[in-house]
């Protein structure tokens, strides 16, 4: 009897990694040392809305999920256990299962349980580095299942990359089981999506706003445009599919989304590349480019789509005429006309600063630094435009995040809302980990870790707790070996062992 029960146990313990992984073992970190950010968060409010976890159950939830972090410049560590701390925030516990918010107030053009599927992507994103993996399990069967086993009526109120996000998911936690379940939910899904926006060039339309941004220079709330957010999504999801059903063994429905992927990357290299202005641009119902660089110019790169020669976009990226403002990157060209003339504060995407398109602009240049040959932009352009993004997330001189703000002064021109406070609509701490410090997920049992913190900026910092591929992984760089008596350089950790090493900033890979 003890040993059909043991052998249940074990049998529940592979079947359930979410539930197998859950304890924290951070090796060089001491959890506790960060607790007193968690203590000033909770000063920062009185807590007018409460979900799942309340403030004063915060700290013990975080110990328990998240990755922990390090480092000499005092607002970055900040920020990367505020982020935390408002993520929290937003997980909701509904008749369904476990779901994340995008605002914490209800809003009128919500779901079901005031979902929203327009950062769907993000949360998936930032939420795979949790320990716990209940939290994302459910929320991703909350939007495909959630309505009696259909998904839920709006899960197409706003473009999505949901296929992309939850592959990404999986080479975090390497679940093939729960992935390759959600295969017929993500076929069903992309067909509804060629059903409802795929044009008869090929390419795919949407409305500015169901592309979750209002009053662009480009287009309008009712224009059918194909822009390089949607059509870069479709892509996405496309490889994506094609990668979990070569998982399940399925080479026809592999096959099948590969060349709907490559179908749709010829186009979009061929229709909203403008050789003119070297960036990628909306196309207009009337089959002409919008003649705007928009920062949404820079999706394409955030899914590895476009192949080498395009690179000359990303100078405007770092020119102060251009995107490159004091408090951010603006979603629009500084030096075009109608740069932010579409009135103040009425979510325009003209020109203002927006957290949701800095964390897509932001992944997209890490994929540039590691996946292409270039020299337009280096290191130090991602940590100056990474540390520009810590800097703007304080308002009043406390952390904050909100909808966006003003490019020159910082201000969150939704401050003083009730609906913009913990505003869940952009990662930060995915770009600290897979970024900043490097680790890039793979399918394979190799780590690859490629800080990209310039020489000379820091001399030590630690990512450590980190849950991946079932391990928990630490990375250190400690340039003299006295701060962490690790060892000097750079090191990778997996379980405690050392897996690699090197003695300066550089790409180094071990086995785990």
């Amino acid at each position: 009897m003890i040993k059909t029960a043991v052998i249940f146990l074990l049998v529940v313990l592979v079947t359930l990694p979410g539930l197998a992984q859950t304890k924290s073992l951070p090796s060089v970190l001491k959890a506790d040392s960060y607790k007193h950010y968690v203590d000033y968060f909770n000063a920062m409010e009185d807590e007018n809305i409460v979900a799942a976890i309340p403030n004063a159950q915060s700290w013990q939830w975080m110990k328990k999920n998240i990755p922990l972090f390090e480092c000499p410049q005092q607002n970055f560590e900040e920020i990367f256990y505020y982020r935390w701390w408002t993520l929290r925030k937003h997980l909701k516990k509904t008749p369904a299962g476990f779901a994340f918010t995008e605002f914490l107030i209800d809003r009128s053009y919500a779901d079901k349980y005031n979902l929203i599927a327009c950062a769907f992507g993000h949360h998936i994103n930032e939420g795979r580095w949790l320990h716990n993996q209940q939290y994302l399990d459910e929320y991703i069967k909350v939007w495909y299942r959630g309505n009696d086993g259909k998904p839920l009526k709006k899960f197409h109120g706003f473009s999505s990359w949901a296929p992309d996000a939850i592959y990404n998911r999986y080479l975090v936690n390497k679940d093939k089981n729960y992935l390759v379940s959600l295969l017929p939910d993500m076929e069903a899904d992309y067909t509804v999506w060629e059903q409802e926006k795929k044009l008869k060039t090929g390419l795919f339309w949407q409305t500015d706003v169901k592309d979750g941004m209002e009053e662009t220079i480009s287009g309008g709330r009712r224009e059918k445009n194909a822009r390089p957010t949607i059509n870069s999504y479709m892509y996405a999801n496309a490889t994506a599919l094609s990668k979990v059903a070569a998982l399940k063994g399925d080479i026809a429905v592999k096959e099948l989304f590969l060349k709907k992927a490559d179908t749709i990357k010829q186009l979009i290299l061929q229709k909203l590349w403008s050789p003119a202005s070297s960036f990628f641009e909306t196309r207009k119902e009337g089959d002409t480019l919008a003649n705007v660089k928009e920062e949404i110019g820079y999706i394409p790169w955030y899914f590895n789509l476009p192949g080498e020669g395009y690179e000359n976009a990303w100078t405007n990226l770092i020119n102060k005429n251009t995107f490159c403002a004091p408090f951010g990157i603006t979603t629009a060209d500084r030096s075009h006309p109608q740069f932010r003339t579409h009135g103040c504060c009425k979510c325009e995407w003209d020109g203002a600063v927006w957290p949701f398109a800095t964390s897509q602009t932001l992944t997209a240049m890490a994929n540039l630094l590691n996946n292409y040959r270039q020299t337009v932009v280096a290191d130090s352009n991602y940590f100056d435009l990474l540390e520009t993004y810590v800097e703007s997330q304080y308002y009043r001189g406390r952390p904050y995040i909100g909808e966006y703000l003003d490019e020159k002064t910082g201000y969150w021109l939704k401050g003083d809302e009730e609906r913009s406070r913990y505003y869940n609509h952009s990662t930060f701490n995915d770009l600290i980990i897979t970024g900043l410090v490097g680790l890039r997920p793979s399918e394979t049992d190799v780590i690859e870790v490629n800080p990209l913190l310039p020489a000379g900026r820091w001399d030590w910092f630690c990512l450590d707790n980190v849950l991946y591929h079932g391990k928990i992984i630490t990375i250190i760089w400690d340039k003299t070996g006295t701060k962490y008596k690790k060892g000097k350089g750079l090191t990778v950790w997996s379980n405690g062992k050392k897996i690699a090493v090197a003695n300066e900033l550089r790409k180094v890979t071990g086995k785990i």
